[in-house]
C-alpha cells in the first residue's frame, strides 16, 4: 500500500509539471503576440488561435507565427 501511494504521488507530480509548463507557455506567447506587431489581421487571429487552442496553439505560434512577426528597423 506504501509504494502505491509513493507512485500517485510521483505521477501527480509529473501531471502538475506539465500542467503549469503549459500554462508558462500560453502565457508567454500571449505576452509576445501582444507586445509585437504583425501585418493586417495577423495579430488578433494569432490571439484566438492561442486562446481558443492553448497548447496547440501556443505550439503553432512558436513554429509558424514568430517568423510573421513584422521586423521593427
Amino acid at each position: 500500500m506504501d509504494n502505491l501511494i509513493n507512485d500517485f504521488s510521483i505521477g501527480l507530480f509529473v501531471w502538475q509539471t506539465l500542467i503549469l509548463l503549459s500554462i508558462g507557455l500560453w502565457i508567454y506567447c500571449l505576452i509576445d503576440i501582444l507586445k509585437n506587431k504583425f501585418l493586417q489581421n495577423d495579430k488578433l487571429i494569432w490571439i484566438l488561435v492561442v486562446i481558443f487552442i492553448p497548447f496547440i496553439g501556443s505550439l503553432m505560434y512558436l513554429f509558424i507565427g514568430k517568423n510573421k512577426k513584422l521586423k521593427l528597423e
